[in-house]
């Protein structure tokens, strides 16, 4: 009789074990079909990560808004509205301490910093790490770092999904081809 306890309760971790990974997967493949697609500009850094391998972090041109509301705390829950300029690149719309009733698009996130004499208020866009293979990681840094310097406006972006709040980073780019590929061909 205990050997049954014991049994299901096996298959009720296992079936929880696989269920979670698969929830997240399926939620981000769910913002990758039915999202929409923004291009972010971007600055790039390579740092490593010992458990999860090599990654690019990203740093966006959009990190503050301003804002007459001296209100902001550190860590505190921020909304960041979106939509797409002239050229098809994200720009800040709003900002707001709670969700809007909106048809923009938006991400969750937490302040960093209210500057009261500028009215600013900062923050990081939840999806600042786009992963890559260790042996094309640095490569693809100095790449992006050549790329940053030319005198071609909009030749990098990050290529980001935005759907009800959540945000998936699909790929970097430099003048329009993949990351990936663009240090293939180099």
């Amino acid at each position: 009789m205990k050997l049954k306890y014991i049994f299901a309760l096996f298959i009720l971790v296992v079936i929880a074990q696989l269920f979670v990974p698969m929830q997240m997967i399926f939620g981000q493949e769910a913002v990758l079909n039915n999202g929409k697609a923004y291009k972010f500009r971007t600055q790039p850094v390579d740092p490593s990560d010992p458990y999860r391998g090599k990654y690019i972090t990203l740093r966006y041109d959009i990190n503050a808004a301003i804002s007459i509301d001296s209100t902001w705390e550190r860590k505190q829950d921020i909304y960041v509205y979106f939509e797409e300029d002239s050229l098809g690149f994200a720009k800040l719309t709003t900002v707001s301490k709670s969700p809007l009733v909106s048809t923009k698009d938006y991400v969750k996130t937490q302040v960093n910093w209210y500057n009261k004499y500028d009215r600013n208020v900062t923050f990081n866009l939840p999806f600042d790490r786009f992963y890559m293979e260790e042996s094309k990681a640095k490569p693809a840094e100095d790449a992006f770092r050549i790329a940053q310097r030319d005198t071609l406006p909009n030749n990098t972006y990050a290529l980001v999904y935005l759907k009800d709040g959540e945000a998936v980073l699909k790929d970097v780019l430099i003048n329009e081809i993949s990351i990936a590929d663009y240090v293939e061909q180099k």
